[in-house]
């Protein structure tokens, strides 16, 4: 009696169909995951669908040329190897990929005669999976080859097995749109590979392998490169049909509904025919149209640029065909511009009969033009010309004034001030404000002048005159125009500027460079305060070759050793020993002398540079500082800009362990506008160098940016009080009473206190007297070379000893 068949059981309890099932399931898995490489995420679906059928396509197309060349390599593996390889398996081979050939030219073939016309979910789907499915078995058969062959094969036929094999490889450019489809035939491909060159354990056959994988990683990366690049060019195709089909519907919609109309002449010009639009346009009764001509119409009027009348009446008396003839006609209500076309048309015995056309008034549209043209020319926000219309015009002017034309100033504004009330009262606060600010300095200029918008809140204004006087008198009416408050959604608002005056030729004759020494004037004054301005000066020119100049050089400097650091003492004021040196930076050059920090320090900071040089001189004070008495200790300045890297108590801590010096012998100095961009990075910083028992000293304190709220806010261990309250310490009381009012301060806070720029002993006692910790100056020393700072610690408290105490009796 007939049973239903059972599935074969297997020793762990599963059956053969239960695997075949998970084989299945695991297959198709795979296929999925490989084919949302294909894809592109975030896009419509109609979108992504028009992509994977474009990138199916493509592939479909190189399928075909591809499929011969796999059948003749099959064909010539087994013609070379017919008498070194088993027979059978070249046989099975070139039948494999002659049956995996054929059924790819059918579906292919297929495919396009099926879903060729429309592009559907299920063709799509379809065509993936049957394309994924003949790479892997393609791949597969051809990944059986170097395994069978390779061993057993001489050289020159391992040479031949390996050369094909990175062909194969290779092939998976033209199969690349498709990058699913590229993966599952090399893969497997280079998997055969890489172990049929492995199985012979021969060192160059090992070695051959792993070249063989590095070829095939630039390979798999040029072709998801080049399958990224087919999607996106794909995308935008379907973009651009899909957009030239919105223009198309629109396109159509406007025909339907246009305004042309169509007219007719007789021979002697006079209108057959007269449709009611083109009556509409000219603003008359179709009745006296008809009674009427193109040479009534068009009589020659006031010349007008782009007016053809007089062409086309031209074309009208030698019976010539004209197309889109624009002429003006003056009507009833008001100029009209029309558009025509026409061609001339022969009665039967060959003679002109007249001329059929069609028109169109394009008034509207040459008003939109000009629109166009107008905003093109102008900053859309203030109404000024803007940038393009200013190189033109500036250009030309420059041009003229060499030729004995009138002189070209032009004035460079930058507004002082503007960011912080965009910043705070909003974008709209401040576009309001740029627009009050054109209109000031259009009501500041005369006939002699015009006003550009350059952009943000940069401005220029070109003016022409004999004399620069003219216009620095308009910069001081401009800077005062602009002081003025402003009043912006009900709220008051102050801004300034700054202006930089350029003059052609006197100071340039080409545009560019002209505008390259008003904005040269311009960060001058900005430099000297803002609110100003300042003509250009060919010192100015000098100055940035300076600067250029020890930009470069200082790089080079540092490197070749040119750089080094000075120590000045600080003294304390109570028993004349010093307790510690500040480094300072000194450079000197080769043939060209020392370089001031003064002149150094700002470009070194304009430029970044300065984060180097910090880093130097923290080492190299460090380890110099280690030569000195234990409790002295090195105090070494650092810029704002390298403390806000978070990084940065890193850098200490590992210059610290690198150079053994304690941390509480090193002292580090800071200006009071580290604080002023508030970054999270400084506070972290002070925190843990405090932690680590690094010092922090507050430098120049009392001027600048100072406030006593830094003091509560963020952990000093010092101040240091600028030379300017020392200087005058004598003769203007108030002096002293501000640096009693910080130590006061200092006092209750336990902050130490340092007085710099002390010279006199006189000055020392009063500081002194006022309980001061310590100070430096020349009275003690300037600063002096390492190898000098241990004769100092000796000579500087004898020296303070002899001259006190004559001191302490005139004070």
């Amino acid at each position: 009696m007939p049973t239903d068949p059972v599935p074969e059981m297997r020793r762990d309890g599963t059956t053969t169909s239960d695997d075949t099932t998970t084989s299945t399931q695991s297959f198709s898995a795979l296929i999925n995951r490989l084919r949302r490489i294909d894809t592109l995420d975030g896009l419509p679906a109609r979108y992504s669908l028009q992509v994977r059928a474009g990138l199916l396509d493509e592939t479909l197309k190189l399928a075909n040329y591809s499929a011969v060349t796999h059948l003749i390599i099959a064909v010539a593996v087994a013609y070379f190897f017919w008498d070194s390889a088993p027979r059978a398996y070249l046989l099975g081979l070139l039948a494999v990929v002659a049956v995996v050939i054929a059924a790819t030219i059918y579906t292919t073939w297929l495919y396009q005669r099926l879903y060729g016309d429309a592009v559907t979910e299920v063709g799509v789907g379809r065509g993936y999976r049957i394309s994924a499915g003949f790479a892997l078995a393609l791949g597969l058969a051809w990944a059986t080859m170097p395994v069978v062959l390779f061993c057993s094969a001489s050289s020159d036929e391992r040479l031949l097995v390996v050369s094909i094999a990175a062909g194969l490889i290779s092939d998976a450019y033209v199969v690349g749109p498709l990058l699913s489809v590229s993966y599952l035939f090399a893969i497997p491909v280079i998997v055969g590979s890489f172990i049929g060159l492995a199985r012979s354990g021969e060192p160059i056959a090992l070695s051959i392998a792993v070249l063989l994988l590095v070829y095939a990683t630039f390979v798999g990366v040029s072709v998801h490169r080049m399958s990224r690049l087919s999607r996106q060019r794909i995308l935008d195709r379907v973009r651009v049909e899909d957009q030239s089909e919105t223009i198309g519907l629109l396109l159509n919609e406007f025909e339907e509904n246009t305004s042309d109309w169509l007219w007719e002449t007789n021979e002697t010009g006079r209108f057959q025919h007269v449709s009611p639009r083109m009556a509409d346009a000219l603003g008359c009764p179709i009745e006296r149209l008809q009674r009427s001509s193109f040479r009534d119409l068009l009589r020659a009027g006031e010349d007008r640029d782009e007016d053809r009348t007089t062409d086309l009446l031209g074309h009208l008396r030698q019976g010539k065909a004209f197309h889109e003839c624009l002429v003006a006609i003056e009507t009833p209500t008001g100029l009209r511009w029309l558009a025509l076309s026409g061609k001339p048309f022969a009665d039967q015995r060959g003679t002109l009969a007249g001329f059929r056309g069609v028109g169109s008034d394009v008034t509207q549209r040459r008003e939109a033009d000009a629109h166009i043209a107008y905003l093109a020319t102008r900053d859309p926000l203030t109404g000024l010309s803007n940038r393009a219309v200013f190189h033109d015009v500036a250009g030309e002017a420059c041009t003229a004034s060499m030729s004995g034309g009138p002189r070209v100033h032009l004035l460079y504004l930058d507004l002082d001030g503007f960011k912080k009330v965009n910043d705070t009262a909003g974008h709209c606060a401040g576009d309001d404000l740029l627009r009050q600010v054109a209109d000031r300095l259009c009501a500041s200029v005369d006939a002699n002048a015009q006003v550009f918008r350059l952009g943000g809140d940069e401005f220029a204004i070109l003016h022409r005159g004999r004399e620069s006087a003219e216009a620095e008198i308009l910069a001081e009416a401009v800077i005062a125009s602009l002081h003025r408050p402003y009043l912006i959604e009900g709220m008051q608002a102050e801004i300034g500027v700054s202006i930089g005056i350029a003059r052609a030729p006197q100071d340039a004759t080409e545009l560019q460079d002209l505008m390259r020494k008003a904005d040269l004037a311009l960060y001058t004054a900005k430099e000297a305060g803002r609110g100003r301005w300042h003509c250009f000066e060919a010192d100015l020119e000098r100055r940035v070759q300076r600067w250029r100049e020890l930009d470069s050089a200082m790089r080079a400097g540092l490197t070749n050793g040119e750089m080094e650091l000075h120590y000045q003492p600080l003294v304390s004021l109570q028993d004349g020993e010093v307790v510690g040196c500040e480094a300072l930076l000194r450079w000197t050059r080769p043939g060209l002398g020392p370089v001031s920090p003064a002149e150094l320090i700002p470009i070194a900071e304009s430029t970044g540079f300065v984060i180097t040089i910090g880093r130097w001189a923290l080492r190299t004070a460090c380890a110099e500082a280690l030569t000195w008495p234990v409790p002295m200790r090195v105090a070494v300045n650092i810029s704002s800009t390298h403390f806000r890297l978070p990084d940065f108590f890193q850098e200490v801590e590992a210059v610290l362990d690198a150079t053994g010096l304690a941390p509480e012998r090193l002292e580090i100095e800071i200006t009071e506008s580290i604080f002023l961009a508030n970054t999270p990075h400084v506070l972290e910083n002070l925190q843990a160098l405090r932690a680590k028992g690094v010092r922090i000293a507050l430098d120049d304190f009392g001027t600048g940016y100072s406030s006593l709220s830094y003091l509560t806010q963020y952990p000093v261990d010092k101040i240091k009080i600028d030379r300017a309250f020392v200087r005058d310490l004598s003769s203007r009381p108030e002096c002293l009473a501000v640096i009693k009012a910080i130590m006061v301060i200092a006092g209750d806070l336990r902050i130490d206190v340092t007085v710099e720029g002390v010279e006199t002993e006189q000055q020392a006692e009063l500081l002194r007297l006022r309980r001061c910790n310590s100070a430096q100056g020349f009275l003690y020393s300037p600063a002096r070379p390492s190898g000098e700072v241990t004769g100092l610690i000796e000579l500087i408290p004898q020296a303070v000893r002899q001259a006190r105490q004559p001191v302490r009796n005139v004070a």
